[in-house]
């Protein structure tokens, strides 16, 4: 049976924080709140776990999870050449919605897929995810949803979709933003739009004028 904690005050937060934790340092998983949509959570070190996520989705390897992170600082040993582009992106929309493709360390022992030797990777700006990752370490989070349905905003919805395939659920209430991240390819010359989500093109590029479009 899973659980469900409401995380708008500190008691609840604070003993659903402590089940979540627990949950994906036992491989299991866990929904919480971003600052976009409710995302499935595991343990981004455990193919096992990563392996649940994708199949409590209905997603193949084919489609490999993104990785959130507590900090930009938490990508030293988890990326390898980030461009100067790059780093101004980070450094202007994290925390918040903007996802980037970047390429991992090659000696990372993770499998989230099939990454080509990239990974997806966020800073979400909500508190209550940020708390959860500073005690777990990066993880692997896709949106909650099953694959072909919407992203949810809620918890509602999650757990509507996903019931006792999840351990813990975090009810932060209702998301800020109705899209998911946008997500930029950041391992070629210049950034490639992936995804037009949270932040548009026309933000990005006043960042980086060089980003292109599929």
């Amino acid at each position: 049976m899973s659980r469900r904690f409401d995380c708008s005050g500190p008691s609840g937060r604070g003993e659903g924080l402590r089940a979540a934790a627990d949950a994906v340092r036992r491989g299991e998983l866990v929904v919480l709140p971003t600052d976009t949509v409710y995302g499935l959570g595991a343990d981004a070190f455990s193919a096992a776990a990563v392996a649940r996520l994708l199949a409590a989705k209905g997603r193949g390897r084919a489609m490999p999870s993104p990785v959130l992170v507590a900090s930009a600082d938490s990508l030293d040993g988890l990326v390898t050449g980030l461009s100067e582009q790059a780093r101004l992106l980070m450094d202007v929309f994290w925390p918040g919605g903007l996802t980037l493709v970047a390429r991992h360390e090659p000696s990372l022992e993770w499998d989230l897929g099939e990454t080509h030797g990239t990974v997806a990777i966020r800073m979400p700006a909500h508190q209550v995810a940020l708390d959860l990752l500073t005690d777990t370490g990066p993880m692997a989070v896709s949106s909650a949803n099953l694959t072909g349905q919407a992203s949810p905003q809620d918890c509602d919805a999650a757990r509507g979709m996903l019931g006792d395939a999840v351990s813990v659920y975090l009810d932060g209430g209702p998301t800020a933003a109705a899209l998911p991240s946008s997500i930029v390819d950041v391992t070629g010359e210049a950034p490639l739009l992936l995804r037009a989500g949270a932040i548009s093109a026309d933000q990005i590029r006043k960042v980086v004028p060089r980003l292109r479009e599929r």
